[in-house]
């Protein structure tokens, strides 16, 4: 005992705790003192603890991991991260999809990499990523890992070496999209991703969708450096990573059924020597195209079997993957290039893309991508009958819920509900719900023409102003389910941090274990497991378990308010101070009572305490064997 006869810092007593291995939950105290577990049993004597916490029968568990977020642009200017902190998450890992922040700013030669880079793939505000440059003041990978030790932390943060953003530090941003590397660059970025992976990075990240695009001028039209990397790059690149034990987080060239096979065939411990541990996104139910989850779910049993002897883990997301758009300002409209060239155009710029819409060529081709395999006989149509499509966007106006717009009646409707309403108006004109809807109504030439020329006017008339949503995969709820389980997969692809007002799966975690509920104790124990220990040691991290001397990464959790949470209820779109715009978020109140990261309360009873975001709680998290190594010398 110290001076004051205490030997904890906090007891939680009458937890119902889930120690993060899967095994059936215990009714115990769990005691903290000095970051880390001290003991965990029954009838731990309150009296001996600064702070009690009475649990009465709730959950207790490990701080809850999440494997694919873009927070590393979040943590610079709010770094307690709130929307992560708030549903059990104590653990974000950054830098995936090629991006992040490892090499500064790299504002050389006129070019803004953070702001070409993030702004089109992961749909956040030009202005946001300025900030966010404007904050960083290393140009080094250790540097990078060195400053947060100054940044009040909410959780952890765990970093990977980008890709995009290691080609332009070698070769220059326009170099980077314009040619390969010479054999003395290559050298370099090798070099570079030794020196990471020395340093403690937990692995390498890289981006092969093809409709990752810059966005900034002269390069609207080119992807992101890492989509420009010859397999040659990836395998010698990636070969270090594998050498060093440590994550190849990837996406695949969706495009090309080859060019999948070859890359993640990287994985194989039988043709490489040593298993590559790689996780890729995503596993998730398209409603265009059901075979490629068939072929996903294939994929990975042949990457895993005895035969390739792979370590490869796609990614599932635990909710229906609802997008909202405004206008056409949507992660799915860059699959289209008519749309892209909408997307091209800041977000501000309404007149640029009105001149764009206005063009009778464009228009031609909007309508051919609109129509496309909708009509007739050809190969188009039959795949789109069989759900093969091309392309994540239905086509479909029933598929187009109006969340706003200058017509407020058309809140809470389909698209489709609305041009039906038109037709019915301007043939017997009657009808109409309100003035407002009156005006658009009379605004449309008549007759108002096909559901193509409905939405184009729409568009035309309206441009950002209407924002809808739709639900582009894991419509069927049994299958987003039996996918989170899957052993062969990992649960987390939440893109938390990105995508500011277009999704919002921070709570991701959450309804997963709301899945897991269903079953009964033994299933939510399988699911705690998934979301803490099972990740934590694929990415080599200590964390993700409750044991003695572990760090205290605890969070609690009332079971009924899960039963009874409404994740589609709980999303708000809300404005944020520290971003200077909108985004969309999730509440889950009531639903995670405390989080306690790194032995110190974040959130307490619905709210953040004192020290969140004003004290590091968390910290950078490395490669677990690199941290014991450091810490080794200190223990002698």
């Amino acid at each position: 005992m110290d001076g004051g006869g205490m030997r904890w810092d906090v007891l939680f007593r009458n937890a119902l705790v889930f120690d993060g291995s899967g095994a059936r939950p215990q009714l115990q105290d769990v005691a903290v003192r000095d970051g880390s577990i001290a003991a965990i049993g029954s009838g731990l004597p309150a009296q001996q603890a600064r702070e009690t916490v009475e649990v009465g029968g709730r959950w207790l568990m490990p701080g809850l991991l999440d494997i694919h977020t873009h927070f590393d642009l979040e943590v610079e200017l709010e770094p307690g991260l709130p929307e992560a902190v708030r549903h059990g998450t104590t653990t974000v890992v950054v830098a995936n999809c090629s991006l992040g922040l490892a090499y500064g700013a790299q504002r050389r030669d006129g070019a803004d990499p953070i702001v070409d880079c993030f702004a089109r793939v992961e749909n956040v505000p030009k202005h946001v990523l300025r900030k966010v440059g404007d904050r960083v003041h290393w140009n080094d990978s250790l540097a990078y890992l060195e400053h947060f030790r100054d940044l009040p932390l909410g959780p952890n943060v765990v970093p990977m070496i980008p890709h995009s953003m290691l080609r332009i530090e070698v070769m220059g941003l326009q170099a980077s999209i314009t040619r390969e590397p010479t054999a003395q660059e290559l050298a370099r970025m090798s070099q570079l991703v030794e020196k990471g992976l020395r340093e403690g990075y937990v692995g390498f990240s890289t981006d092969a969708l093809p409709f990752h695009f810059l966005a900034n001028q002269p390069n609207t039209q080119k992807q992101i450096p890492t989509q420009f990397a010859r397999y040659g790059e990836l395998k010698y690149l990636t070969n270090l990573v594998r050498r060093w034990g440590r994550i190849w987080q990837a996406t695949p060239p969706k495009d090309s059924k080859i060019g999948v096979l070859r890359n993640f065939l990287l994985t194989s411990g039988r043709f490489f020597g040593k298993p590559l541990k790689v996780t890729a996104v995503a596993a998730i139910d398209l409603v265009t195209n059901k075979s490629l989850l068939r072929m996903g779910l294939l994929l990975s049993r042949i990457l895993n079997s005895r035969f390739i002897n792979g370590h490869f883990r796609f990614q599932a997301l635990a909710a229906p993957f609802k997008l909202w758009s405004d206008g056409v300002i949507t992660p799915i409209a860059e699959e289209i290039p008519v749309l892209r060239r909408l997307n091209e155009r800041d977000l501000g710029d309404r007149e640029g893309r009105l001149q764009i819409m206005s063009d009778p060529a464009w228009q031609q081709e909007f309508r051919r991508m609109w129509t496309h395999g909708k009509t007739g006989f050809s190969l188009a149509r039959l795949k789109r009958r069989l759900r093969m499509d091309d392309n994540v966007l239905t086509r479909e106006l029933s598929d187009m819920n109006v969340e706003t717009c200058p017509v407020p009646e058309w809140s809470g409707e389909t698209l489709q509900q609305v041009y039906e309403r038109l037709q019915r108006w301007q043939a017997t004109g009657e009808g109409a719900r309100g003035e407002a809807e009156r005006e658009t109504f009379a605004s449309f030439p008549k007759p108002a023409g096909d559901d193509c020329d409905f939405l184009l006017h729409l568009l035309r008339r309206f441009d950002t102003a209407l924002r809808w949503w739709t639900i582009t995969a894991n419509r069927d709820r049994e299958v987003t389910k039996a996918l989170l389980f899957n052993p062969k997969l990992l649960p987390g692809f939440n893109d938390s941090g990105a995508h500011l007002t277009n999704m919002a799966f921070y709570d991701g975690n959450l309804r997963m274990l709301k899945f897991a509920q269903e079953d009964g104790i033994d299933k939510v124990a399988y699911a705690v497991h998934r979301l803490t220990q099972e990740p934590a040691a694929f990415f080599g991290l200590d964390v993700g378990t409750l044991k003695p001397g572990a760090q205290a990464d605890i969070v609690v959790m009332d079971p009924e308010a899960l039963r009874a949470y409404d994740s589609d209820a709980g999303v708000r779109y809300i404005w944020r101070d520290i971003f200077e715009a909108n985004q969309l978020v999730n509440r889950s109140d009531g639903v995670v009572s405390h989080v306690m990261i790194g032995g110190r309360m974040a959130w307490r009873d619905g709210a953040y305490t004192d020290l969140h975001g004003r004290e590091r709680l968390g910290r950078v998290l490395l490669d677990r064997e690199h941290e014991a190594r450091q810490a080794a010398p200190l223990a002698a």
